[in-house]
């Protein structure tokens, strides 16, 4: 085998372990923003008690439906098309939530956003 037949096989192991980390990643963050009480989220993350509560509980909506769409459609192969729209929608969220964190003064803390941001450009332009 070449380099070259190798390739796209890496690559799809590589873009299914992306879409794997962001999907379980958005499914824990949608988890604990819905059910978890904003007082154990605010020991984590001091911004949940600062908003309003339903800002909070609309952000788990978000992650919950990013988690869903960077992964079920390609793995169903029902309307895939879909992974790279939803590849969109986390960058988008992604630098929403840095400019959030900045605004706050806690530039510090999006690491993970940026992180986050740069696996969905690799799912998006890795997923044609």
């Amino acid at each position: 085998m070449t380099n070259r037949e190798q390739s796209p096989k890496a690559l799809q192991i590589i873009l299914w372990l992306v879409q794997i980390i962001l999907f379980f990643s958005f499914m824990s963050g949608a988890f604990l923003k819905l059910f978890f009480s904003i007082e154990k989220l605010a020991a984590m993350w001091p911004w949940a008690a600062q908003v309003p509560v339903l800002f909070v509980r609309f952000t788990g909506i978000v992650d919950l439906l990013g988690g869903i769409g960077i992964l079920i459609p390609t793995l169903l192969n029902v309307k895939p098309k879909f992974t790279r729209i939803t590849a969109v929608g986390i960058i988008i969220l992604m630098v929403c939530a840095s400019i959030f964190h900045i605004c706050r003064g806690e530039a510090s803390e999006i690491g993970i956003n940026i992180f986050f941001a740069i696996l969905a450009g690799v799912v998006f332009f890795g997923r044609k």
